[in-house]
């Protein structure tokens, strides 16, 4: 095109475009012309439009018409295909929030699970802890208690300590002062006061001094019995018979003697004791006689009943030994004895027979 003509075509055009914009927009507003309606009817229902009539020539009505009906197929095409964008995208979005979601349910059914297991570990940890701490205090405490105990006994062992020694301080002094088992109490202890050793045994309370006291004074008393039943013993005179005057004489130049007591009706007391304990000893040595000697059986009772010959013949042989001798000077109570031991023969009857263990003793030929 020449470029001289162009100040006058180009006017042209533009009317010619504002024209066919404004029938375009006309058959947009009519809201029935679609792709599928014909030229003819539409025509019918726009032709009093000034917009309709500004286009001069049919031909290109129609030919809008179609492109424009072309332009409706396309942007519903277009329309169709954002649609289905549209919905895929919206579809592609449910998705992604139902995976989402999906994962946050996970997510937090994980959380949670991790959340209770880390709850549950916890809890099993704050036990383990208290278990532990218990037990630390348990021991603690067990310690406490056994350092308690130990420290207890060991005080217990110390003032132990120091009262045996303040005993055994009391005891020294005792056998060094009290020599005499007449002494009393309060006559003792003036003298034992005087000395220096009495302070040592200041732990020990009154009653107990006085105890070791009286234990003292009865040890005393046993060792110097002990040493007069000696003397008494070696003095071949004492005989079960024998009266405390005649062997008074015969002792009392003896210290056993006069450490024994020096009252002498104290010393025949025990004189007298010691014969007592002398006749039971007698009666019991001639118990013994009695068992030993053969001729006496069960039947012995019943055969000195029918003849007074077999008692006669049983003291015969019991005369041989000194234990019935010893006992001449009651007769009478020697006599009782064996009548009483042959009673006792009597209920008892025989012998029992000889075990398996026990083979028959048979005479020896």
């Amino acid at each position: 095109m020449s470029l001289s003509l162009c100040p006058i075509l180009c006017p042209l055009r533009n009317i010619l475009s504002q024209v066919k914009r404004e029938f375009l927009a006309l058959l947009r507003e009519r809201g029935e012309v679609d792709r599928h309606a014909r030229w003819g009817e539409v025509k019918k229902r726009i032709d009093s439009d000034p917009r309709y009539k500004a286009v001069e020539s049919s031909s290109a009505r129609e030919d809008w018409f179609r492109d424009f009906q072309k332009t409706l197929k396309e942007e519903r095409k277009r329309e169709r295909e954002r649609e289905r964008e549209k919905e895929r995208r919206e579809k592609e979005q449910r998705e992604r929030e139902k995976d989402s979601v999906a994962e946050d349910v996970n997510r937090e059914g994980s959380e949670d699970e991790n959340s209770e297991e880390e709850r549950e570990k916890e809890a099993r940890e704050r036990e383990r802890q208290a278990r532990m701490e218990a037990s630390l205090r348990e021991r603690e405490k067990e310690v406490q208690r056994t350092l308690a105990t130990h420290l207890r006994d060991r005080d217990k062992e110390r003032e132990q300590h120091k009262h045996d020694e303040a005993v055994q301080h009391f005891n020294a002094l005792l056998a060094d002062l009290v020599r005499n088992a007449d002494l009393a109490w309060r006559e003792a202890k003036r003298q034992l006061r005087k000395d220096h050793r009495w302070e040592s045994a200041e732990l020990l309370e009154r009653d107990e001094k006085e105890k070791l006291f009286n234990q003292h004074i009865e040890q005393l008393s046993k060792r110097k019995k002990e040493k007069f039943r000696e003397l008494l013993d070696e003095t071949a005179e004492v005989t079960l018979t024998s009266s405390w005057k005649e062997i008074k004489k015969l002792i009392k130049e003896d210290p056993r003697y006069s450490k024994f007591s020096s009252s002498d009706r104290k010393c025949e007391r025990e004189f007298k004791e010691y014969i007592k304990d002398k006749l039971v000893a007698a009666k019991a040595d001639f118990r013994e006689l009695l068992k030993e000697t053969k001729l006496i059986t069960h039947k012995s009772l019943k055969m000195v009943q029918e003849n007074e010959q077999h008692m006669r013949d049983i003291e015969d042989i019991l005369k041989k030994d000194r234990r019935y001798l010893i006992l001449d000077y009651i007769p009478e109570e020697r006599k009782k004895l064996i009548v009483t031991y042959l009673e006792d023969l009597d209920k008892r009857g025989p012998p029992p027979p000889p075990t398996a263990s026990e083979p028959t003793r048979r005479p020896a030929k």
